[in-house]
């Protein structure tokens, strides 16, 4: 990189061997070139994030049925080992509704953990199930985004539970102060992502999971458009690196009110950082 760009990352992880050794990322992996592994420690990350001008990272925790993958825990152990770099996101057992609601009411503070994501992938079912209610009106209660995925899925798990409409559709129906951010784009249902930014103001989307030269070219032309106050940069690390995320921006042709929005502006204000 040139020069430091004070970037955000939405979503980042510092994976456990509990969750390296899922059988689901293999597909994952070889996409990304990381057929090696994908344990990083505090440091490398760390390292990663200076070497590209990413100033903080929000890290999820990640729960599935099969249970703590990532615990709240663990991230906040590394919050504290980085308190300047570092946020959280936190994550739930969607089989257990007021343990939920008590863990977002625990860990979710605004100021350490600024949100909650739960992938919907993981757990086969698609956002505007009931079982996510609860915790959607404690994400409200908390004044935080929930965070999650849309799009098709690259581990070998159904694509159906990121598709935009119906499913998050019903959940900003009935959840009108809820602020949702997207991750991974939301390819290949581009068309649905922009009818819902139109209809939806506190819908917001990010690029993790994506080397910025690899955008489909409809999703550029959204992000200088209604998507410029909406998007935010994203890399799903370890599976992908700073730096290889941000080594397309110039190829994008973004202004530079466009690229600090998309870069950082956007998140510090969706986030409260």
């Amino acid at each position: 990189m040139e020069e430091s760009l004070g970037a955000i990352d939405v979503w980042a992880q510092i994976t456990t061997e509990r969750m390296a050794k899922r059988p689901w990322l293999q597909t994952l992996m070889r996409w990304t070139g990381r057929e090696d592994g994908i344990l990083e420690s505090i440091d490398s990350t760390l390292r990663e994030m200076d070497a590209a001008g990413v100033d903080i990272a929000l890290l999820s925790a990640w729960v599935g049925p099969e249970g703590e993958l990532i615990s709240n825990e663990e991230v906040s152990a590394q919050i504290e080992a980085a308190p300047a770099r570092f946020r959280g996101l936190a994550s739930v057992d969607l089989h257990q509704p007021m343990s939920a609601v008590r863990d977002i009411r625990r860990w979710v503070d605004g100021k350490r953990f600024v949100g909650v994501r739960v992938v919907p992938w993981l757990w086969d079912l698609p956002p505007n199930d009931r079982r996510y209610y609860p915790v959607y009106a404690a994400c409200v209660e908390a004044g935080v985004p929930f965070c999650t995925q849309i799009g098709h899925t690259g581990p070998l798990k159904r694509s159906e539970t990121g598709r935009l409409i119906p499913y998050l559709e019903d959940v900003l129906l009935d959840f009108p102060e809820l602020v949702v951010v997207g991750g991974h784009v939301g390819f290949p249902w581009l068309d649905e992502l922009v009818t819902l930014t139109v209809k939806f103001p506190n819908f917001h989307v990010d690029t993790s999971a994506y080397a910025l030269h690899r955008l489909p070219p409809a999703f550029v032309d959204w992000m200088k458009g209604m998507g410029r106050s909406r998007v935010m940069f994203g890399t799903n690390w370890p599976m992908l690196s700073p730096q290889k995320c941000l080594a397309g921006l110039s190829g994008l042709g973004l202004s530079q009110e466009q690229s600090e929005a998309f870069l950082s502006g956007n998140a510090r204000r969706v986030f409260a950082l």
